[in-house]
C-alpha cells in the first residue's frame, strides 16, 4: 500500500534539506577553489573543466534513471552561481581601489548603483553626486561645489546631461582618471574632445550589459581612447579581475555598431510587443496557443518592455546612425511580406538560408 501523503511529504522535506546543505557545501568549496586560483594567478573560468563536470553529471543522472538534460540544467545554474561567487571574491581580494577615492556623477541611477557596488567591492572610498541622492551607505556630494581631487571620476548620468558634465569637467581639469559609460558616444563628442584638449586623463567606456548583471563572464566592456592609451589601460585595469571580455575600439566606430547591437534589437522587440498589443488578442488566449519560438521571443520582449523607455528612446533618437539599422529592419519586414503575398517560396527560402549562413558564421 502507498505510504501516507504526510509521510511522503516529510521525506521529501528531508531530501530537500539535504539538497540545500549539499549546495551550500559545494559553494563553500567553490569559494575556496577561487581563492586558490587567485593566489596562483590562474584564470577563473576553465571551459574544459566545465565540460567534464557536465559530462560526468549527465552520466551519473542516467545511472540513477534521471533525465540527463534536467541534471545538466541544474548543474549549469550551479556553475554560473559558482563563477559569480569566485569573480566577486577575486575583485574584493585584488582590492584595486584600496586607498583610492572615486566619484560617480549620476551614481543613483540603475547603472550608477551597479558601478557603486562594483567600485565599492574593489575598496574605493566612494562618493556619489546625483540629484536624487546616493545609494545606502555611500557618501552623497554635490560635485559642482566639491574639490575634484578623486583618483577616479565616472560620468553615469543620462546622455542628454553627460555631455554638459564633461564640458564642465574640462573647465575644472581634475587630475584623476575620467570616463563616461554612455550607451552612445556621438552626443558626448564635444564634451569628450573638450576634456582631451584640456589634458584630462580621459577615455570612454561602454559596459554592454544591464544593471542586473552579477556575473561578467562572456559579457563585453568596450573601451575607447579619447586622449591616448594610458587612460584606456587604467580603465581596463578596473575590470582585469573579472571575466568580462574587454574590447578596445575607435570612438568613431562605436555608434555605428551599436545601432545594430542595441538599436536594431531593441526596435525588433518593441515592434513585436507593439504588434501584439495592437492586435486585440488577449494575452491569456495567446498563452494557450504559445509555441517554443513565441515563448522565447516573448521572454526577451518582456525584458525589453521593463527597461527605462526614456533611455531606450535616447539610444534610438540620439544615434546618428539610427536610420541605417531601422531601414534594414523595415526592408527585411517588407521583403518577408512580399514573399508571403506573392507566394514566392524560393525567395522566402532564400531569406532563411541566407540568415542561417550568417548566423552559422557567427557561431550562433
Amino acid at each position: 500500500m502507498t505510504r501516507p501523503l504526510a509521510e511522503l511529504r516529510a521525506e521529501l522535506d528531508r531530501v530537500d534539506a539535504e539538497l540545500i546543505a549539499a549546495i551550500a557545501q559545494r559553494q563553500a568549496l567553490v569559494a575556496e577553489i577561487g581563492r586558490w586560483k587567485h593566489a596562483q594567478g590562474q584564470q577563473l573560468r576553465d571551459y574544459q573543466r566545465e565540460r567534464q563536470v557536465i559530462s560526468h553529471v549527465r552520466e551519473r543522472a542516467a545511472g540513477h534513471g534521471l533525465d540527463p538534460a534536467l541534471a545538466e540544467k541544474v548543474m549549469q545554474l550551479l556553475i554560473e552561481s559558482s563563477l559569480t561567487t569566485q569573480e566577486q571574491d577575486r575583485v574584493r581580494l585584488a582590492a584595486k581601489g584600496g586607498g583610492r577615492r572615486a566619484l560617480i556623477i549620476g551614481g543613483n541611477g540603475r547603472m550608477g548603483r551597479w558601478l557603486s557596488r562594483f567600485l565599492d567591492a574593489q575598496g574605493f572610498a566612494l562618493s556619489v553626486s546625483d540629484p536624487s541622492g546616493a545609494p545606502d551607505g555611500v557618501d552623497a556630494t554635490d560635485w559642482t561645489g566639491a574639490p575634484l581631487d578623486h583618483d577616479l571620476i565616472v560620468v553615469a548620468a543620462p546622455l542628454r546631461v553627460s555631455n554638459e558634465i564633461l564640458l564642465q569637467l574640462a573647465e575644472r581639469k581634475p587630475s584623476g582618471l575620467v570616463f563616461d559609460v554612455g550607451s552612445l558616444k556621438s552626443p558626448l563628442l564635444s564634451g569628450l574632445k573638450a576634456c582631451a584638449m584640456a589634458g584630462l586623463r580621459i577615455c570612454s567606456v561602454h559596459p554592454m550589459f544591464g544593471p542586473d548583471a552579477a556575473l561578467l563572464s562572456d559579457r563585453h566592456v568596450l573601451l575607447m581612447p579619447v586622449n591616448g592609451a594610458e587612460p584606456v589601460a587604467a580603465a581596463r585595469a578596473l575590470f582585469a579581475d573579472t571575466m568580462a571580455q574587454l574590447v578596445e575600439m575607435p570612438l568613431t566606430e562605436h555608434d555605428h555598431l551599436v545601432a545594430y547591437v542595441l538599436g536594431l534589437s531593441h526596435a525588433l522587440n518593441i515592434a513585436f510587443f507593439t504588434a501584439l498589443a495592437n492586435s486585440g488578442e488577449a494575452a491569456p488566449k495567446l498563452a494557450q496557443l504559445s509555441s517554443t519560438t513565441f515563448d522565447n521571443q516573448l521572454r526577451i520582449a518582456s525584458a525589453v518592455a521593463k527597461e527605462n523607455p526614456r533611455l531606450y528612446f535616447e539610444i534610438q533618437h540620439l544615434n546618428d546612425h539610427r536610420r541605417e539599422a531601422l531601414d534594414a529592419l523595415l526592408n527585411a519586414v517588407t521583403e518577408i511580406r512580399r514573399c508571403v503575398d506573392a507566394g514566392d517560396e524560393v525567395g522566402f527560402v532564400s531569406l532563411m538560408e541566407r540568415g542561417r549562413g550568417y548566423l552559422s558564421a557567427r557561431g550562433r
